[in-house]
């Protein structure tokens, strides 16, 4: 049995939804940490991201997702098994970012010196400014960080796309840290080969569903003697290597290819007027390579 950490909170839907795609029915109940799979290896427990890492380390669950940040910050001991590029809001990494009000006269971190800085990351943020030999009070805050921008000197915050920043009125001076969602694993769990294994397969699969969350699968005809045609049009948008199988009427052949769903509406035009026919688009749950 692998015990597995689900995150809890702002990122339990998007995870959830992510192991959907990967083949995985998880259902939870908002008044239970144990959600149950349909996988009788697997057995599962929701913590806070926060606490993830440390949870990991100490074995109360062989691996789990958390966010690099949060690895950092507990300092645990765990393996970063993988990246997964999915979040909240976007697909780019979160920064952790040090701010001050716009209006304020501090446009460097030496600035600061003396000063007090508002906080979740406190570890880390202590680590970023000893680095840089200046001397702050750095305090832990509860939430609404943001608005305790002018009541102290500066805060770090997370930020994916900014907006929350903008909103606030607030300044970027430096970035902290950048941090994408990992999946961890305890180091007993990894060095024991079933377990291992295991967390190797839940990763191909999420890593599948991860890829395919951008591409989609196009189906078409086309005639052999316009073949090399839209080949070029398939060559020209970086798949050379299609599916090719002939069809009843021997002059007509499909092919199949994946690609970006951005270029999907750049290549149907040019493959019509390249002779294809019977064009089929459809989404993909996972691209394994």
């Amino acid at each position: 049995m692998l015990k597995l950490g689900l995150p809890k909170g702002s990122l339990e839907s998007p995870t959830l939804d992510l192991f959907r795609r990967a083949g995985f029915r998880i259902s939870t109940n908002s008044r239970s940490y144990f959600p149950q799979i349909d996988d009788d290896e697997i057995s599962c427990t929701m913590f806070r991201a926060q606490e993830m890492a440390r949870y990991v380390e100490d074995g109360v669950v062989d691996c789990g997702i958390t966010g690099h940040d949060w690895v950092c910050e507990t300092g645990a001991d765990v393996i970063e098994i993988a990246e997964l590029q999915y979040s909240r809001a976007t697909s780019r990494p979160a920064r952790w970012v040090l701010a001050v009000p716009a209006e304020s006269p501090i446009t460097e971190v030496e600035q600061l010196a003396g000063g007090v800085v508002a906080t979740e990351l406190v570890r880390t943020t202590r680590e970023f400014f000893q680095a840089r030999g200046v001397e702050v009070r750095v305090e832990f805050s509860w939430g609404a960080t943001e608005v305790k921008a002018r009541i102290i000197d500066a805060i770090v915050d997370i930020t994916e796309t900014g907006s929350s920043l903008r909103a606030n009125n607030l300044r970027v001076i430096a970035d902290v840290l950048e941090s994408t969602t990992r999946l961890i694993a305890n180091r007993a769990a990894w060095a024991d080969a079933p377990r291992r294994d295991k967390i190797e397969a839940i990763n191909t699969l999420l890593q599948g569903a991860i890829a395919a969350t951008t591409k989609v699968g196009l189906k078409l005809n086309t005639p052999r003697d316009r073949l090399d045609d839209v080949l070029a049009v398939i060559g020209r948008f970086g798949e050379h290597a299609p599916t090719v199988s002939p069809l009843i009427d021997s002059d007509w052949v499909a092919l199949e290819i994946i690609m970006e769903e951005r270029q999907e509406r750049e290549i149907i035009p040019q493959l019509r007027r390249a002779g294809a026919s019977g064009l089929v688009s459809y989404p993909l749950n996972k691209v394994i390579s």
